[in-house]
């Protein structure tokens, strides 16, 4: 009896151990899925993409590859596009690792939020070969949820890079940049006076200037002040050609004129519309109108007429008429308008002269206003010529010995 009782403890224990573990068993992996461990995109991919669209909050950017390999930002006037902003997105991409398949269930996919966050890369012919739609982070961890496609299957991506939906902001901003050590003339623009040229021979040697104040020299650190101004510009807005404030700014621009040691010139216009005064308007009337109807009715004239006289009267001097008061025009201020810049290449070929047919370029107010204003700002008191060496002094000959008699 004995030994049957522990055969039948022995076989129980092993049903009952057989259903612990199937009740606690580990889940099974939701899917040996080779993407698992691989970038999110391949760079090759990359690499043979012709377009790149990405949307999000209900905006779209897209770039395009041109023949040359230059990518444009076709979603904003076709500007060059940003190559370091382009490459730091596609860096982002290539480095993400796809982590895990986290559900292939459509309800949970729903539950990631999956809208329209999404990244495709098209070829020449528009066709996309590589879209993503990127969902949620997850609330515990980092990266994002990824889904390829309209696959129903949703992976956890270690990606943390920035979707920016602005297309502006992926236009590159630089419009000139000018080496200083590649200048070797500046001619600088003045209200008053003319214009002042300054130049060098070779890169290492000192400016100088035509004309120049007698006992001055060229000021060396306000002439690298300028170039940095002029010859490297950055856009911080755009305007259509035709907007009036691009207009107003033909009669009031400065023109520098940079030259290259290499003989290239490039034309530099800046200028604003300048502030302006003008006087007020009259003040509308209760019935929305200027003019006699402003002062009131006939029987309201009289009240202020008899309330004035009661006023004179009190004061003892009712025989003599109030002076009428002087009218003071009130003016109002219109601030100056944004600041525009225009340049052009001696080169017809140079990227900026086509550029420049695109769109008015705004610049910041600082850039303009940083400027030098007069002629005498590029000089500097000369220091005093150095008086000749004098030469030593003869030694006085020695006295002759005397003679004995």
């Amino acid at each position: 009896m004995k030994l049957k009782t522990l055969i039948v403890s022995v076989v129980v224990l092993t049903v009952l151990s057989g259903l612990v573990y199937f009740v606690r068993r580990p889940a099974a992996a939701l899917s040996q899925d080779p993407r698992i461990g691989q970038p999110l995109i391949a760079r090759p991919t990359v690499e043979q993409a012709a377009k790149l669209t990405l949307s999000d909050q209900g905006k779209t950017v897209t770039l395009a590859r041109q023949a040359d390999g230059v990518w444009h930002v076709t979603s904003y006037y076709d500007l060059p596009a940003d190559f370091s902003k382009l490459s730091s997105l596609v860096g982002s991409l290539t480095e993400a690792k796809l982590e895990r398949l986290v559900t292939s269930n459509a309800e949970r996919i729903a539950r990631l939020e999956f809208k329209d966050t999404k990244i495709a890369l098209g070829d020449a012919s528009g066709k996309d070969v590589w879209a993503v739609t990127f969902g949620k982070t997850p609330e515990v961890g980092s990266g994002r949820y990824v889904r390829f496609g309209d696959e129903q299957k949703a992976y956890l991506a270690s990606f943390s890079g920035w979707l920016d939906p602005e297309s502006k902001n992926w236009a590159s901003a630089e419009i000139l940049n000018v080496k200083p050590d590649d200048i070797a003339s500046v001619e600088i623009p003045f209200a008053e006076g003319g214009a002042v040229t300054v130049a060098r021979a070779k890169k290492e040697d000192p400016w100088t200037a035509t004309p120049t104040p007698a006992g001055q020299k060229v000021n060396a650190s306000k002439i690298a002040s300028l170039l940095g101004s002029v010859g490297n510009i950055r856009f911080s807005d755009t305007n259509d050609l035709g907007d009036p404030n691009v207009a107003a700014t033909k009669a009031h621009q400065r023109v520098f004129k940079l030259t290259t040691f290499d003989k290239k010139t490039y034309t530099v216009a800046l200028g604003r519309k300048p502030e302006e005064k003008k006087i007020k308007p009259p003040t509308p009337g209760t019935d929305g109108k200027s003019g006699p109807a402003a002062l009131g009715s006939v029987a309201d004239l009289a009240k202020k007429e008899d309330k004035e006289k009661a006023d004179s009267a009190q004061s003892g001097d009712a025989t003599k008429p109030a002076e009428p008061k002087p009218l003071t025009p009130e003016f109002e201020t219109i601030p100056a308008g944004p600041v525009f810049v225009t340049v052009t290449s001696s080169d017809a070929n140079a990227p900026i002269n086509a550029l420049m047919g695109k769109r008015a370029f705004q610049i910041s107010d600082y850039t303009f206003t940083n400027l030098p204003q007069k002629a005498e700002e590029l000089f500097e008191a000369a220091p005093p010529p150095t008086p000749p060496a004098t030469p030593p002094a003869e030694p006085a000959p020695a006295p002759k010995p005397q003679e004995k008699k």
